[in-house]
């Protein structure tokens, strides 16, 4: 194992739009959403440590998760989970995370992965991500994975490459020419038929060296934020400095203030059963379904003429459903969901809505 090799895991989201069942004070990450036995963020961080030592994976956590992140995963030392005061996004908490590794080993190679993702073929990722780690350690590349797409999604952001290969020693690896953000069915069909899209990911495989010359030239706003800790990193001042740091920084994804902007981004195409569990509709599609092809979790649900749903039911409560096709049902605590599975972006409005008329307790 490359003692060079790190592992950087974002889990600060809130999951909205899983919402009964992921709430403020426990969101997506912290729940075994599958059934396995473990959360999401175990799968996750177990996923990774047979690519890096325990010792080399961080966790970038909003503040208020953080016991949640030690309870889940005890291993990490408190050193590791990096706590962010506030959401900036993703461009933040990767120069966060940059700073800190720099302070270790300035020789590292990164991959930067969400905490939620489900991966069915662990074999296959393992080989992709080392391969895109040797790659990154021997070129000034960005990497990103692309994951063939299967159908025209719209709920995921595309990648465009060049056809011509990038690394001799991996034919996997193009050049990208574009990014582009959930588009429409119509726009998501022609990517399908063009044969030089893939779906984006969001994990990211790149040079500790390599993502600050890019953070120096497209975000330098924002690295000169985190540039101003250095010496403070991993000692008792780090956490006053981050507060300070993060009630100046700008709101700024990594896609958009650097990855669209960059020329030296390679894509990784690759097919490791990849889903982002982001919405109820994508958890239906990773989920066993019986005969009426409904995915249903819960002791005593009875359902009547009702098929391609999405069932979720607490505890020991009997739910009879009549009559019902492609909704989305979650009774969770003191919520009880009921919408349309096409309608399902509708969720997250749905949340701010909930917290605006009736308070927190029911997000």
């Amino acid at each position: 194992m490359n003692k060079n090799n790190y592992c950087v895991i974002m889990a600060g989201g809130i999951g909205a739009r899983f919402w009964p069942l992921s709430r403020t004070s426990q969101p997506k990450q912290f729940i075994d959403i599958l059934g396995t036995g473990e959360s999401l963020i175990q799968q996750t961080v177990n996923r990774f440590l047979k690519i890096c030592p325990i010792e080399n994976i961080y966790v970038v956590t909003n503040e208020m998760y953080k016991e949640l992140v030690k309870q889940h995963v005890p291993a990490l030392s408190y050193e590791q989970i990096l706590c962010e005061p506030a959401r900036r996004n993703t461009a933040p908490c990767i120069a966060y995370a940059n700073y800190k590794i720099l302070a270790k080993n300035p020789d590292a190679t990164i991959v930067v992965a969400p905490s939620d993702h489900i991966i069915l073929k662990e074999d296959v990722f393992i080989d992709v991500i080392n391969s895109a780690l040797q790659a990154a350690s021997e070129n000034d590349w960005l990497i990103t994975l692309g994951i063939e797409p299967s159908r025209p999604e719209t709920g995921y952001g595309y990648i465009q490459f060049d056809k011509k290969i990038s690394d001799e020693r991996d034919n996997r690896i193009k050049k990208v020419k574009t990014f582009t953000e959930k588009p429409e069915l119509k726009i998501a069909e022609k990517f399908l038929e063009s044969g030089d899209f893939h779906w984006n990911a969001g994990i990211f495989v790149w040079s500790l060296r390599s993502i600050q010359k890019a953070f120096e030239k497209y975000l330098l706003e924002v690295d000169e934020i985190f540039k101003a800790g250095i010496g403070i990193y991993n000692t008792e001042k780090e956490e006053s400095f981050i507060n300070g740091a993060y009630s100046v920084c700008r709101n700024i994804s990594i896609d958009i203030g650097l990855m669209e902007k960059a020329e030296n981004v390679h894509v990784l195409s690759s097919d490791f059963g990849w889903s982002d569990i982001g919405t109820w509709g994508s958890l239906y599609a990773n989920r066993q379904k019986n005969d009426d092809q409904n995915s249903i979790v819960g002791k005593n649900v009875m359902t009547y003429d009702t098929k391609n749903c999405v069932i979720n039911v607490k505890g020991e409560k009997l739910v009879v459903l009549q009559g019902l096709d492609d909704y989305i049902i979650v009774d969770e605590d003191n919520v009880l969901l009921i919408c349309k599975k096409k309608d399902e972006q509708n969720i997250r409005q749905f949340v701010i809505d909930v917290k605006t008329e009736k308070g927190d307790k029911f997000v």
